[in-house]
């Protein structure tokens, strides 16, 4: 597929692993973690879609939980398994996160899907995700879909940073230059979404929504800041966040938001 050509050369280039540890980053991968640990239970069976480098994966498996990845990008999986520890449960596959027809229905109580929805661009590849993750999962299985939020990439990589030029977005047609919803396509690299594409989403999905989070919230605001923060305000400041990320006047300040999904 050519919009895989665009994810892979992006990823051979790309420090994940870098991104997760900055104290900005941390923020993102703190709070998938917080919410992951109010449903995981013992023995649970994790799978993790679309896994990268295996931030997630790793984690979970040295708190001695068993991991299945499955990784579209080779060289990740180069990393991910340069990465594994010998005592690691873990495993790791090369496939794709639109069809996983070699794993069996109703097999997963947690299912990660943190990293897709960044990358497909029509309405019927987003739903075939899902409708895939949620095929894998138990009735009664937890679904943490992670997805890219317009706004506040806007604000903080545009108005804010400048890495993108607004005004040069807005004539390519990547920014509606009245409503300012993305438009992205497989060579921008990044699915934009708001929140209201994400609700449409899930609506034919025998699935109930437990929490919708903004996963990085209001520090895309104060990025620097953060990063110059000492451990101690550093978590305190993580502990003010966790208490407003699910605040709905807030939801759609974020870089990140997570959707926490039960199936029923």
């Amino acid at each position: 597929m050519e919009e895989n050509r665009y994810l892979i050369e992006f990823y051979n280039n790309y420090n994940e692993e870098e991104r997760l540890l900055s104290k900005y980053g941390k923020i993102e991968f703190l709070t998938t973690l917080h919410y992951i640990e109010k449903y995981i239970k013992s023995n649970d069976k994790i799978i993790e879609i679309g896994a990268g480098t295996g931030r997630y994966s790793h984690f979970l498996a040295r708190g001695g939980y068993r991991v299945d990845a499955v990784e579209l990008v080779e060289h990740n999986i180069e990393i991910f398994k340069k990465n594994t520890l010998v005592e690691e449960k873990v495993s790791v596959v090369q496939g794709n996160a639109l069809d996983l027809s070699f794993i069996e229905d109703n097999k997963y109580d947690i299912t990660l899907v943190l990293g897709p929805l960044y990358h497909l661009y029509s309405e019927e590849d987003k739903k075939q995700a899902l409708r895939e993750a949620i095929r894998v999962t138990k009735k009664g299985g937890k679904i943490f879909v992670a997805y890219v939020i317009s706004d506040g990439c806007l604000i903080d990589e545009g108005f804010s940073r400048g890495n993108i030029d607004v005004r040069d977005y807005i004539k390519r047609g990547l920014i509606d230059g009245e409503t300012f919803v993305a438009k992205s396509k497989p060579e921008d690299l990044f699915e934009l979404v708001r929140k209201e594409d994400i609700d449409r989403l899930t609506l034919d999905f025998p699935v109930k929504r437990l929490h919708y989070v903004a996963s990085d919230g209001c520090a895309l605001l104060i990025r620097d800041a953060i990063e110059k923060m000492s451990d101690e305000i550093f978590e305190l400041y993580f502990k003010y966040h966790l208490t407003v990320c699910e605040r709905e006047d807030l939801l759609g300040i974020t870089s990140h938001a997570l959707d926490i999904l039960e199936k029923i």
